[in-house]
């Protein structure tokens, strides 16, 4: 018998991370040859631009780009650019830097996901393919993978 439950529990998460990253490990190679790298954890990298050197407030911010290095990918999870700021290449620049600090870090991938109304051709006109499609995620959108090589 199992008792199931529903609920968020910080501490069964982390050990449901550990987990499985333990069985990952034994399962993959490629896991596995991570251990004991500085590939092995996910590293935070994040980039930032602001309209004023002196102003680092929401108010200030022209935009940003938050992500992670892990396993010698670059992983952007969100890029943002004030309305304002749109059109100016700020997006790029933000989006260059970040692949530049994960080439650094021995990173020789990008991916990351967009939806259908955000940025698809922007990253397309920066060399990412796009290699998955989620149709209706959300329902009545279209969700993009996409991945460059760095190298």
């Amino acid at each position: 018998m199992f008792r199931i439950e529903t609920g968020v529990d910080s501490h069964r998460r982390k050990l449901l991370g550990e987990l499985l990253e333990s069985s990952n490990a034994e399962a993959s190679p490629a896991i596995r040859g991570l251990r004991g790298t500085p590939h092995e954890d996910e590293v935070p990298l994040e980039v930032w631009a602001f309209e004023d050197a002196s102003d680092d407030s929401a108010a200030g911010l022209a935009g940003g780009l938050t992500a992670f290095t892990w396993a010698r990918w670059l992983h952007v999870d969100l890029l943002w650019v004030a309305p304002h700021h749109r059109g100016t290449g700020l997006g790029t620049r933000l989006l260059d830097e970040a692949e530049r600090a994960a080439r650094e870090r021995g990173c020789g991938w990008a991916r990351l996901e967009t939806w259908d109304f955000q940025a698809p051709g922007f990253y397309r006109g920066r060399g990412y393919d796009v290699v998955g499609v989620v149709e209706d995620y959300p329902p009545g959108a279209t969700e993009f993978l996409l991945a460059k090589r760095l190298a």
